[in-house]
């Protein structure tokens, strides 16, 4: 994991020290005493791929700094049901205490994952790219990135900042698509690409006259992908985005496109089902 990413974890860590810990966690404070040490394992409860155990590893570091922390299985990892990921020993507070708030972490971030493969797996003999989207959770950019990359797939833009994309708002506001691309491509350094979102042949036309780089079909039939690739003819890269399931990317990637975003990687999230064993 890049220090970018885990740097925000840390932040994020506080966040959920403060809604979770307050003033202390009273169960554990009371009944264990504070020189008690543990051995821990974690385990998975379902099939699915690992995400995120730097993160689990810094939350419990943060409540014991001396927690001698094993990973079996590094992120990106397949798992079954019952295969251990993780052992480590430390105080016993620390590992109760720590306990939710590295599943929570862990727990998304490999459902993710786990979803991004199943992704991979349906595109399967396609020369086509799965990519992410910034349907994010707020502050969890990074590691929802992350989790996308360890699933197999890859990033779209990270943010606003590092590529455009002209969308109909901004086609309404500029008057047509080479309105748009002309005024903003005398603003911008040429290393920096343009895509542009249409839902018409016609405005794939005029994309294509305006030299984008990228095309995205939005919220088209396959039928009409097919034509599009057609028309488009390898004068420009091609996503297909908008209501991209699992049972419908396969019949996707075979019109030929070379990306298809997908939002529900990040934004409907099912935690993969994960837990925290004291073994002596």
């Amino acid at each position: 994991m890049d220090e970018k990413t885990l740097k925000s974890a840390e932040v994020l860590f506080e966040m959920a020290y403060a809604e979770d810990i307050g003033d202390g966690d009273i169960t554990t404070n009371n009944l264990v005493p504070p020189e008690s040490s543990k051995t821990a394992i974690l385990v998975a409860k379902e099939e699915g791929m690992i995400a995120g155990l730097p993160v689990a590893e810094m939350v419990f570091k943060k409540f014991d700094k001396n927690i001698e922390w094993i990973e079996l299985l590094p992120d990106g990892s397949k798992v079954s049901p019952g295969d251990v990921i993780a052992e480590f020993r430390g105080t016993f507070r620390a590992l109760l205490t720590g306990e939710r708030k590295a599943l929570n972490f862990l727990q998304r971030l490999s459902g993710i994952a786990t979803y991004a493969n199943k992704c991979m797996k349906e595109i399967e003999g396609h020369n086509v790219e799965i990519l992410d989207t910034r349907k994010t959770l707020p502050g969890y950019r990074y590691l929802d990135k992350y989790a996308v990359r360890m699933g197999g797939a890859s990033n779209h833009r990270f943010g606003l900042y590092d590529m455009v994309m002209i969308k109909d708002n901004h086609i309404q506001v500029a008057g047509s698509i080479k309105k748009a691309v002309d005024a903003i491509r005398s603003k911008i350094p040429k290393s920096i690409k343009i895509e542009v979102e249409t839902t018409t042949l016609d405005q794939i036309r005029e994309a294509l006259e305006a030299d984008v780089d990228i095309i995205m079909l939005d919220n088209m039939s396959s039928k009409m992908m097919k034509e599009a690739v057609e028309l488009i003819n390898g004068r420009a890269k091609i996503e297909a985005s908008g209501n991209m399931t699992l049972k419908r990317i396969r019949k996707v990637a075979a019109t030929g496109v070379n990306y298809i975003s997908i939002g529900a990687l990040t934004h409907s999230v099912r935690a993969l089902d994960i837990t925290q064993r004291i073994i002596d």
